[in-house]
């Protein structure tokens, strides 16, 4: 499906003059709505009140031919704050893609620690693959394969879950077969040891538990990694998290590509999602390159960036 940019970026402006003004999240979600898709909200993979997931659906179906990407995407927040409601500019700038996409919410600190919202994480990945054979998915032939993508904390979460089969299989799903690929967006990939005070007691710091860092399980990697920087992060050091995991991602000869995103930011990266940040560096556009080349079988073979 064509993708479809109904106003120029000059347009966008003194619109984005606002952010400084208003709540940055509320301003973008509200102008989000000039994206033509559809949304189901408040779907439970789970008993509690966070164990809920919207989905948003592209406004022109699948052709007979094709088939429609799936995309599930972690909102970051160290783990202690987001809401599945403050990213559906994510979710409508995707489905204005012609993706399938989905938001989910995880449990939190202080009612969680760790490893708990990675069990939140491989239930929402079980209820979107159930979606995939459900009646609500059927017109738009979803994809059989899901791509997760994630930014900050929810990058974490969903390199853990494509790197580490523990956490699918705790659900009954093999990676290979439920995932096509992942993109980690400005996350921490090389946790330990913690700096960030928020995130320390939701990792026992300093008893960091066993198993729980991305970057370890690079040799278990069976799907393709994008990998997406800001230019400037003061919160998640690129340098020891993203490029460090390309670059272990490479030694063990694994599919990966990383793209920095020019003008951006720790925060302003998943914002150039919206159309109030068009004069940004452009996430959509590597996403786009990397959801195309994904067969379902998860399988395709990525060029490096240049």
């Amino acid at each position: 499906m064509k993708p479809v940019n109904k106003f120029p970026r000059w347009a966008w402006l003194p619109v984005a003059s606002l952010l400084s003004a208003c709540s940055p999240l509320g301003l973008v979600n509200a102008v989000s709505k000039v994206y033509d898709v559809q949304s189901v909200s408040d779907i439970r993979y789970g008993e509690g009140e966070r164990h809920q997931l919207d989905v948003y659906l592209p406004a022109t179906r699948a052709e007979d031919s094709s088939s429609t990407p799936v995309v599930l995407f972690f909102y970051g927040g160290s783990w202690n704050s987001g809401e599945r409601g403050d990213y559906r500019f994510v979710g409508r700038r995707l489905a204005d893609q012609g993706y399938i996409t989905v938001v989910a919410d995880y449990r939190l600190y202080p009612e969680v620690r760790y490893p708990e919202f990675l069990y939140d994480s491989a239930a929402a990945v079980k209820k979107v693959y159930e979606l995939i054979g459900s009646d609500l998915l059927a017109p738009y032939q979803p994809a059989k394969h899901i791509t997760l993508m994630g930014h900050s904390a929810g990058a974490y979460n969903a390199a853990m879950l494509a790197l580490d089969p523990v956490w699918l299989e705790r659900e009954g799903l093999a990676v290979e077969a439920t995932l096509n690929g992942w993109v980690g967006v400005a996350g921490p990939y090389d946790l330990y040891p913690i700096k960030v005070e928020d995130v320390k007691p939701v990792f026992f710091h300093p008893d960091y538990p066993a198993d729980s860092n991305p970057i370890d399980f690079v040799s278990n990697s069976k799907v393709p990694a994008l990998l997406l920087v800001p230019e400037n992060d003061d919160l998640v050091d690129p340098q020891k998290n993203s490029y460090a995991l390309e670059r272990r991602l490479r030694d063990e000869n694994k599919d990966v590509t990383l793209q920095m995103i020019d003008g951006t930011s720790h925060t302003t990266i998943i914002g150039t999602l919206s159309p109030v940040l068009f004069f940004k560096g452009s996430s959509l556009e590597p996403l786009n390159g990397f959801i195309k080349k994904l067969s379902e079988s998860g399988t395709v073979e990525l060029q490096p960036e240049g």
